[in-house]
């Protein structure tokens, strides 16, 4: 039995499926924890945490020393990236300097989402933001919407359902990482402990992402019964934007968008210095 964490999230679920329930060959039996990334991110960096985790790429600094990342299975892409949001008339979303002192929630302090968001901020919000307040993704949409706080940064599904809320984009920030570098926005990072048997691990991940891109419809009701209460179609929408080629192989373009974030961070300070050649 493998000790396994990742989010109830559908992109997490659907790329797992096959593993969870028996269907990949040879692979052991999981001991599934479906967490919030900002356990997820928490449990890797205790000692005795899953064997295997989802955790943010953001996370992976403080990580490696005793798990190693793997090159499929994660979540990296474009055009879903991280987006901060805002109620409707209460800031001048044509203007990102308006966040200056003001409250915003994140989903975790070592989220991709939240370094994005500082190595944004420190470009175009004079002064920086004001209090910074950590909570489960799932409720800062409605936070924003009641006026507990002035903006919230959202991951996963959020991006298609923000409207229903009565919110308004401020920026999205993975259209801000692609043009100024370039490259696909790493996110989530599938890592594994490094006394493990890697190649085997990443053989046994590879093969549920192609099982479930074989037999869409196999993993469907697993997918909804996790997923915060989506609609089907949404569900669908998150998956397909969120497995895509980096989830099967990162590929020199993966492993460029992680150096990327983590040579950035670690210049400004937010991350420490990780040795690069350890990624991979």
């Amino acid at each position: 039995m493998m000790k396994i964490a990742f989010s109830p999230c559908p992109n997490d679920t659907f790329v797992f499926h096959a593993w969870v329930h028996g269907l990949v060959p040879g692979a052991p039996k999981l001991d599934v924890t479906y967490a919030d990334i900002d356990i997820t991110n928490s449990l890797a960096a205790r000692a005795g945490g899953p064997e295997v985790l989802k955790i943010s790429y953001a996370a992976l600094p403080w990580v490696l020393s005793e798990y190693a990342l793997l090159p499929c299975g994660g979540a990296l892409g474009r055009g879903c990236g991280p987006l901060v949001l805002t109620k409707s008339g209460t800031i001048n979303t044509s203007d990102p300097a308006a966040l200056s002192g003001k409250r915003v929630a994140v989903p975790s302090e070592r989220s991709t989402a939240y370094l994005l968001f500082r190595l944004w901020a420190a470009q175009q919000v004079p002064g920086g933001v004001g209090e910074i307040i950590v909570m489960p993704f799932h409720e800062i949409m409605p936070a924003v919407r009641d006026g507990k706080i002035d903006a919230g940064l959202v991951i996963h599904e959020a991006r298609f359902t923000y409207p229903s809320y009565g919110l308004n984009l401020l920026t999205d920030l993975g259209s801000w990482w692609e043009a100024d570098t370039g490259l696909p926005i790493p996110l989530g990072a599938i890592i594994a402990h490094r006394s493990l048997d890697l190649a085997a691990i990443t053989g046994w991940t590879r093969a549920s992402v192609e099982y479930a891109w074989a037999h869409p419809e196999a993993s469907r009701e697993y997918v909804l019964c996790h997923a915060q209460e989506l609609a089907p179609e949404v569900a669908q929408a998150h998956i397909d934007l969120y497995v895509n080629k980096f989830t099967a192989n990162l590929g020199d373009d993966g492993y460029a968008a992680v150096i990327a974030l983590l040579s950035r961070a670690a210049e400004e300070g937010l991350v420490p210095e990780v040795d690069l050649a350890a990624l991979r």
